[in-house]
């Protein structure tokens, strides 16, 4: 069956896409029951070592989200949780990469215009201006006003981020549901799902913390120009 062709005026509007309408319309290929090599590599972390005001600041958000998370919006979960985590993490600015809130980014992917908004994305930048993405999140939080299916507005960044990257490389990125986070990577045209890892538990905060800072050394190992 021949893939869909959208017009010029179809192409002027972003499209709410679903996971699945990704997979048929570009040929992809989702690994959800086992580990790809890259995404096994990057998962393989030990605890993470905190030093007395970060392991502080662990504490009162590990503590947070286990008494709010269920009632929090998007924005609670992101300005409450998920902006603290992420410094925790090392996902911040430095010389070479910019850390970008809601950025809407588009590229023409096999003719098709595809435009999403990134909830964060880690690349290399001036100012607000970004040139490459290396790494993405979506959150979405389905019990309070839900828009969109996060995991196809992930794997729709990735495509983008082929298009504008034009090297090849892996990508590297997060779904976040609520308290359950879970990482992907994307190789061509596959990309391999984690398990579920609940911020709300202290390990599995720890984990989180660990595979996000273990991103920092893929990056600038492997993927930084």
């Amino acid at each position: 069956m021949p893939r869909k062709k959208i017009n010029d005026n179809e192409e002027s509007q972003a499209k709410a896409w679903r996971e699945g309408e990704l997979i048929h319309q570009f040929q992809l290929v989702r690994i959800a029951t086992e580990e790809t090599p890259l995404l096994k590599e990057w998962l393989s972390v030990e605890s993470p070592i905190l030093n007395p005001l970060e392991q502080m600041i662990f504490d009162n958000i590990l503590l947070k989200a286990q008494k709010s998370i269920t009632g929090w919006n998007e924005e609670d979960l992101k300005i409450k949780f998920i902006g603290p985590v992420l410094e925790l993490g090392q996902m911040y600015d430095d010389d070479n990469v910019v850390g970008y809130f809601d950025k809407t980014i588009s590229a023409t992917v096999e003719g098709i215009k595809l435009t999403v908004r990134s909830d964060f994305m880690l690349a290399k930048g001036i100012l607000d201006v970004f040139r490459n993405p290396y790494f993405h999140f979506q959150e979405y939080k389905p019990n309070k006003n839900p828009s969109g299916d996060s995991m196809a507005q992930l794997i729709e960044a990735f495509l983008i981020a082929q298009v504008k990257n034009d090297n090849g490389n892996p990508l590297y990125g997060v779904e976040i549901i609520g308290a359950n986070w879970k990482f992907v990577v994307m190789e061509g045209k596959k990309y391999c799902i984690s398990v579920a890892f609940d911020a709300t538990q202290k390990e599995g905060l720890r984990k989180i913390i660990a595979i996000l800072r273990k991103f920092r050394k893929i990056l600038y190992e492997q993927l930084m120009d």
